[in-house]
């Protein structure tokens, strides 16, 4: 018996040098990636959470909003200045996401994300902007159309999420943690050292069959994904998503506002087809436009395109804004 007692309390004390080892390095893995891509905007707290944004540019309103596991680099990345001499570009990092914070209560359901962008918006005097939301910030830039209509001019998506997904892709399933204790568990333990082992493979789905671009680790924020607090806030998005699609596809014909979607036809990620096609069969005034050859990343491989998308949905919203009232 005292044996078997050593042993136990040998491998325990191991588990717990082990577990220690991997906080260490991740807490100091965080800090060495916050030096090499800090904050690039400003704060506003708003909703309890202090929100990063990036105001940049004068003209028509345009609000930007990224998907999961990013940041408002990845528009930063090559979109912002192609936008910036002819828009009010406003970029925001999501709650929780990038250098936003989410308070722990705090809901990550695509509507809680989009109420809360809402008021974001109104804090800077955004009147109806045109919403660009990529993937996962197609949803909230649905939601938000939806349920804020008064705060939208338009939506231009960009590789959008629109309806319920039967598994999750690959790449994410790490991600799918419903556990508060086991997510934070993962987060200061595995979740780091596995993101830089699997670094390339994840990548090369996420971009694919476009091209990595050399310096998406610092200019494209690629780097930030390697702090706990990234994993923990990109896993609290996963599991909402998966659940809050809901009665979301069957209110999107009463979007009245100019819609435009726009997919890589090659997108590994979401397919086109299931969220691009289904939404445009919805919406029968939208604009659809596939990328041949195009991934899920195409704001950063197709940023030509991606702006002169932005721009025509922006030409949309003017035209659509400029049109009588109708006589009661």
């Amino acid at each position: 018996m005292i044996t078997i007692a050593w042993i136990v309390g040998v491998a325990l004390l191991l588990l717990a040098l082990v577990i220690g080892g991997l906080a260490v390095f991740s807490a100091r893995t965080a800090r060495q990636v916050e030096k090499a891509v800090p904050p690039l905007g400003r704060f506003i707290d708003v909703d309890a959470a202090r929100i990063h944004y990036l105001d940049e540019g004068s003209g028509p309103p345009l609000l930007l909003i990224h998907g999961l596991a990013g940041q408002m680099r990845h528009f930063t990345h090559s979109l912002l200045d192609r936008l910036k001499s002819d828009y009010r570009v406003v970029i925001v990092d999501r709650p929780g996401s990038g250098y936003s914070t989410r308070p722990p209560q705090a809901s990550a359901a695509i509507d809680a994300q989009a109420s809360t962008i809402a008021h974001f918006a109104k804090a800077l005097g955004l009147e109806r902007p045109l919403v660009v939301g990529h993937s996962l910030g197609g949803a909230i830039a649905l939601s938000l159309a939806l349920n804020h209509p008064d705060e939208v001019g338009g939506l231009a998506l960009i590789a959008p999420a629109t309806h319920t997904q039967d598994h999750v892709p690959p790449v994410f399933r790490g991600l799918e943690i419903r556990s508060r204790l086991l997510r934070r568990l993962v987060a200061w333990t595995l979740a780091i050292p596995m993101s830089i082992a699997y670094r390339d493979l994840v990548l090369g789905v996420v971009f694919g069959p476009q091209p990595v671009p050399a310096d998406f680790a610092t200019k494209g924020g690629g780097l930030l994904v390697l702090r706990p607090r990234s994993f923990i806030a990109a896993s609290r998005d996963l599991v909402a998503a998966t659940d809050d699609f809901g009665g979301m596809p069957a209110r999107y014909q009463s979007l009245t506002v100019p819609v435009g979607i726009l997919f890589g036809a090659s997108d590994r990620i979401l397919d086109p087809a299931a969220h691009g096609e289904a939404l445009a069969k919805k919406l029968p005034g939208a604009d659809f436009e596939l990328i041949e050859g195009g991934g899920h990343m195409i704001l950063m491989t197709s940023a030509e395109r991606c702006a002169a998308f932005i721009a025509r949905m922006a030409q949309r919203v003017a035209a659509a804004a400029a049109k009588p009232a109708p006589v009661a």
